[in-house]
């Protein structure tokens, strides 16, 4: 049966009483206010003098926002209150993830050596202890998740140094037992945690530091990050805008190069070849990488436009600053020399007229040449280009042939323009 409005009415009527953190029970006493107030205004000697003289006295109390005196310490930017709380044996808690949180790095530095010399082994960090319902952070958040999220490359390293590490999440579709009881129990934070650590793998300053290869994990995050926007639509715009965080590292690694020689070497490493030496012909494995993986920003950075451009008028130097005129000439004198120039590189490939045909731009001439050569070749034979002529001409001996030929149509043999033809075929076989 549904409740009735007159039931509902007095249920509105009663008053509301807020859920409190145990930290937030008991009121402050006047002490523990004139502590905190203390700590708010930094003054060190008057906190040092409260905490030695009175007896009857929390150190841990909180205010009314559920700050501890640790954590305005450390919002304040007040190292020297951060130490004498230490010193006084105040609970750290989730203190580091506060001062990673600020970016407070000497706090971070000074936190990570207290719990160097705290923790035991098999025991939870000071962070993992902390009461979920007062805590600022949820479970999932981490030291090294945290300061990626800050992209803060100094704390960064002071925790890889450390030892910090952060795996790779589990595929969207993983089955395992961890996975399944996490997503039953609460599959939004399964979900947010993934997004978390993904926003984290994507740090810049974490990539620079953790991976030998930058430019292959920052390939690889995208691929993954475009697929999960396609599996978890939900959360489509949170992955796409990591994805283009991470296209964006990836081009803006290119600003970085100084010199041409810098950039092919670049644009040509491979890890399973070894290092490409200037002289050598570009394989050019990382741009066709970049391709596969369809990094539109890296392709179509400047400095990668303006390589392929080289490369690609390697064997005409000057054609682009030329005017129209000049190319078209350039282009015509390439156009009518292409069967001599084939035929050099038959004989003599090695020699410098051979090496000039195989640059790319001379080549896709040559090419282009040929195959317009070979349509000309189709039209004359399908129009019998050789009658055609030497009707036009129009001696006797010539009307004589068009008409033999002419009258034995059917069985004619191969005209010029089909033999032509045919050895253009053979050639290129």
């Amino acid at each position: 049966m549904y409740p009735s409005n007159q039931n509902l009415l007095e249920k509105t009527k009663r008053p509301f009483k807020p859920t409190l953190s145990k930290s937030c029970e008991k009121p402050l006493t006047p002490t523990e206010k004139l502590f905190l107030l203390h700590v708010e205004r930094g003054d060190c000697a008057t906190v040092c003098r409260i905490i030695e003289e009175s007896e009857e006295f929390d150190i841990n109390c909180v205010d009314p926002l559920n700050r501890s005196a640790f954590v305005i310490a450390i919002e304040n930017g007040n190292i020297e209150m951060v130490k004498l709380l230490l010193e006084s044996n105040v609970d750290i808690n989730d203190g580091l993830l506060h001062a990673i949180n600020e970016e407070f790095v000497e706090a971070v530095d000074l936190l990570l050596d207290r719990e160097e010399e705290t923790h035991e082994s098999g025991q939870l960090y000071s962070w993992e202890r902390v009461d979920r319902s007062s805590s600022t952070f949820t479970a999932d958040i981490t030291p090294l998740i945290l300061a990626s999220h800050k992209n803060n490359y100094e704390i960064i390293k002071l925790l890889l140094d450390r030892g910090a590490t952060l795996p790779v999440p589990h595929d969207v579709k993983c089955g395992c037992d961890e996975c399944v009881c996490s997503n039953q129990t609460d599959s939004l934070r399964h979900s947010q945690a993934r997004i978390n650590a993904y926003r984290a793998l994507t740090s810049p300053s974490l990539i620079s530091l953790s991976s030998s290869d930058p430019l292959l994990t920052a390939f690889e995050l995208s691929w993954d990050l475009r697929r999960l926007s396609r599996l978890e639509t939900e959360f489509r715009a949170e992955y796409s805008e990591m994805k283009a965080k991470v296209e964006k590292f990836a081009a803006v690694l290119l600003d970085h190069v100084k010199t041409s020689e810098e950039l092919m070497v670049l644009l040509n490493y491979d890890y399973r070849n070894p290092s490409w030496v200037s002289g050598e012909r570009q394989s050019l494995a990382r741009l066709k990488l970049a391709i596969k993986y369809k990094q539109k920003m890296f392709v179509a950075h400047p400095n990668v436009q303006q390589l392929l451009g080289t490369i690609w008028y390697d064997g005409v130097p000057g054609f682009r600053r030329k005017n129209l005129f000049g190319q078209v000439l350039q282009l015509m004198k390439l156009t009518i020399m292409f069967p001599i120039y084939c035929v050099i590189y038959m004989v003599a490939p090695t020699s410098r007229m051979g090496l000039f045909v195989t640059k790319p731009f001379v080549r896709f001439i040559c090419h282009s040449s040929s195959y317009v050569f070979f349509l000309i070749l189709l039209g004359a034979a399908s129009q019998r280009l050789e009658l055609i002529i030497f009707d036009w001409i129009g001696t006797e001996w010539m009307q004589a042939v068009v008409e033999k030929w002419q009258s034995e149509e059917r069985g004619i043999g191969l005209g010029l323009a089909e033999w032509g033809v045919v050895i253009f075929v053979s050639s290129n076989n």
